[in-house]
């Protein structure tokens, strides 16, 4: 059965005429009437339990994005060899596993669209099965960072614990090439990666949200110094 309202669609436009189509009421096109919820979340209440964790947790974030002169001086570095690696004709290579991963992606392509800074990250399913597969999993970027790094380029290296052996294997081959490297990596103090870079970012927490979160924010704060804006538009 055939509804009774019928749309006019700019779309079907033909020699000057506007053809008018009748949609039935069980089509799949058809849009549903909403209908308010009837018991809205609730505002105020909150479980004590899950605001105390709440509470610590929030706390816990906003301690490890404290910063200070020397935080404000890496970031602040970082533009700088951001900014070198354009000027030398190189890009800025992202690099992580996982979570740090996904942090690299979300900042190559910021840094290029936004910043108007050259950047990417190894993140081809087929280059990493492929090296993977020939050189081995702790090797795979560094043999990624072989093939595709050339001079002038800088290097981000992010691992939360500062241990992927993958990650702490590219740097090595990014100092071979005498690339410019900037670390960021949290949880233990001496963990390997801190020493590697030429800027080492280190957050002091061990919990994996709250070192991923904080390393992005670290980012994107660089990213913004690069533009010279906290706001503008997306395109």
């Amino acid at each position: 059965m055939l509804s009774e309202t019928r749309s006019r669609l700019p779309a079907t436009r033909k020699f000057g005429k506007y053809y008018t189509f009748a949609i039935p009421s069980n089509s799949r096109y058809h849009t549903p009437t909403l209908q308010p919820s009837r018991e809205p979340m609730p505002t105020e209440s909150v479980d004590p339990d899950h605001k105390a964790f709440l509470v610590d947790y929030m706390g816990r974030l906003h301690r490890a994005t404290a910063v200070d002169d020397a935080v404000f001086a890496q970031i602040s570095a970082t533009r700088a060899a951001w900014l070198r690696a354009r000027e030398q004709g190189g890009r800025v290579i992202f690099i992580g596993n996982g979570g740090s991963a996904g942090i690299a992606s979300h900042l190559a392509i910021d840094l290029a669209k936004n910043a108007s800074v050259p950047a990417l990250c190894f993140s081809d399913a087929s280059m990493m099965s492929c090296l993977a597969n020939d050189y081995g999993f702790e090797d795979w970027i560094a043999h990624a960072v072989r093939l595709s790094a050339r001079a002038g380029d800088c290097l981000v290296a992010i691992s939360s614990s500062g241990r992927s052996k993958n990650i702490i294997n590219a740097v090595a081959q990014a100092r071979t090439m005498k690339l410019g490297v900037i670390t960021l990596s949290g949880m233990n103090a001496e963990n390997p990666l801190r020493n590697l870079g030429d800027v080492n970012f280190w957050v002091d927490s061990r919990s994996y949200n709250i070192v991923e979160t904080t390393h992005q924010f670290w980012m994107m704060a660089a990213i913004d110094l690069v533009i010279g804006r906290a706001e503008y538009p997306a395109s």
